[in-house]
C-alpha cells in the first residue's frame, strides 16, 4: 500500500528544506552566483534551488511564501540595526507624498509582506500606499508587476494609470527593462550595480547619480507623468 500524502505535512517539509537553503546560501558561494538585482523573490528562489540541484517545481508556492516570510522574520531585527537608507531617498519620498497630484506606491520583486517589513524596518513605510503596489507575490515576471500596480491604482482612485502617467524609479537595468516592457516611464538612479551610462543605454528616460536633489526628482516625476 502506498503512503498517502498529507498537504500540511508536505508543506511543512518543503518550508523546512527551503529555510535550510536560505540559511546556507547566506554564506555560500552559491549565494554569490545567484543574481538578485531586479528579480522577483520567486525567480531568485527558483535559481537558488536549481543551483543546489533541486527541482523548483517540487516546491509549492505556499511553501516558498512561508519560507520567505520566515526568513524575513529571522532577519528583521538585524535589518533594523544595520540597514540604511540611501542619501536623498527619504526626502524624495516625503516630497512626492506631499504632492497631491502624485500617487506613490512601490513596485518590487519582494513578496508583499516582506516588502512592507523591509520598508517598516527602515522607517519608510509611512510614505507608501501598499494597497496599490506591484509585488513579487503577484507574478514571477517583473514587467507584469507594472500592470498589477496600475490596475490596483485605477480601482482605488478611479483614474487611468498607463504608460503616459506611470513613472518607475529604479537602480538596475532590470528595473528599467521592467518599466519599458510593463508600460511605464522610468527614472534610473545610479546607486546600485549599474552605471549612469548603462541605465541610459537600457532606455531610462532620465538618470540621476543619486536622489539628493529632491526638487529635481519631483519635477522629473511630474514631467514624465505629463504634468509639466
Amino acid at each position: 500500500m502506498g503512503r498517502r500524502s498529507h498537504p500540511d505535512r508536505e508543506r511543512g517539509c518543503q518550508q523546512g528544506d527551503l529555510r535550510a537553503h536560505l540559511r546556507v546560501s547566506d554564506c555560500s558561494r552559491t549565494r554569490e552566483s545567484i543574481q538578485t538585482d531586479g528579480r522577483t523573490d520567486f525567480e531568485i528562489i527558483a535559481n537558488l534551488l536549481t543551483a543546489n540541484k533541486e527541482d523548483p517545481d517540487e516546491f509549492t508556492r505556499p511553501a516558498i511564501t512561508d519560507a520567505l516570510m520566515a526568513a524575513m522574520k529571522d532577519k528583521y531585527d538585524d535589518l533594523r540595526r544595520r540597514g540604511s537608507v540611501l542619501p536623498g531617498a527619504r526626502e524624495a519620498l516625503a516630497a512626492i507624498l506631499a504632492d497631491d497630484s502624485i500617487h506613490q506606491s512601490v513596485l518590487t520583486g519582494n513578496i508583499a509582506s516582506n516588502a512592507r517589513s523591509k520598508l517598516t524596518a527602515l522607517g519608510l513605510d509611512e510614505f507608501i500606499d501598499f494597497e496599490t503596489g506591484g509585488f513579487g507575490s503577484d507574478d514571477i515576471s517583473r514587467p507584469r508587476l507594472v500592470g498589477h500596480a496600475q490596475r490596483r491604482a485605477q480601482a482605488k482612485y478611479k483614474a487611468e494609470f498607463d504608460e503616459k502617467s506611470t513613472v518607475l524609479i529604479g537602480d538596475t537595468v532590470r528595473d528599467v527593462r521592467a518599466a519599458k516592457l510593463g508600460g511605464a516611464r522610468v527614472i534610473g538612479v545610479a546607486t546600485g550595480v549599474d552605471s549612469p551610462a548603462t541605465l541610459r543605454a537600457e532606455g531610462a528616460d532620465m538618470v540621476f547619480d543619486d536622489l539628493r536633489d529632491t526638487a529635481a526628482v519631483v519635477q522629473t516625476v511630474k514631467r514624465l507623468a505629463g504634468q509639466g
